[in-house]
């Protein structure tokens, strides 16, 4: 996988242990961009460490029902720093492209002001473009339309159709306004596949939650 002027292609590309940043309701999938303003001290910190260090980071959120940061869900995504800039108050504006989902191990104990944990990646992240003739591309589209037409929404059809399946299915999971517990279990489908099905199935969940019938707005 090539993600800005790096490729990732192997276990001995990824680190072993990675600093994360814990945000609730945001997702970082393979492929995907994630805006992100920094301002915090200590995450400051850390995208300074990141920034002369190997530019990665991992996303997590917080586990689900806590309301603090202290518990930590088990599965992120790590991502690198492919747009930076700096804003003249103190804050930072940075993308981070995702390169591949990881699970926590456990914490190591650093004199940083943010957490680092040992991580095991998913490799099989890195050749996920495999599964893409997998996914029911048209069934996707049509809970994509659907949601659109429901409310009210406009999308750049040119580069929709374009666009190849795992990239319509990652940034779509990005962009889709569902809760922390519906982008957690984006996150952890096993495959392309399946993480289409669940984005669909939410979408049919809600529509018929908002409309009484998702079957007639599919349609």
């Amino acid at each position: 996988m090539q993600v800005g002027n790096a490729r990732y292609l192997k276990p001995g590309d990824l680190p072993d242990t990675i600093a994360v940043f814990p945000l609730g309701g945001a997702l970082l999938l393979p492929t995907g961009q994630l805006p992100l303003n920094i301002f915090e001290p200590r995450y400051l910190a850390m995208f300074d460490a990141a920034l002369s260090g190997n530019r990665l980071i991992g996303m997590v959120q917080p586990a689900l029902g806590e309301q603090d940061e202290a518990h930590l869900a088990p599965v992120g995504c790590l991502g690198r720093i492919t747009s930076f800039a700096e804003t003249g108050d103190g804050r930072y504006i940075v993308s981070l492209t995702g390169i591949c989902r990881f699970r926590l191990l456990e914490e190591k104990e650093t004199h940083q002001p943010f957490r680092t944990f040992r991580i095991a990646p998913f490799i099989a992240d890195l050749s996920a473009r495999d599964e893409e003739d997998a996914v029911d591309r048209g069934a996707l589209l049509a809970a994509f339309k659907a949601y659109l037409d429901a409310n009210k929404l406009e999308a750049d059809w040119e580069s929709v159709e374009r666009a190849s399946n795992l990239t319509l299915v990652n940034s779509l999971a990005m962009m889709s306004p569902f809760g922390p517990a519906e982008k957690q279990a984006l996150l952890e489908a096993p495959d392309l596949k399946t993480r289409a099905e669940t984005l669909i199935a939410i979408t049919e969940i809600v529509l018929a939650r908002v409309f009484g019938d998702s079957d007639t707005v599919l349609q």
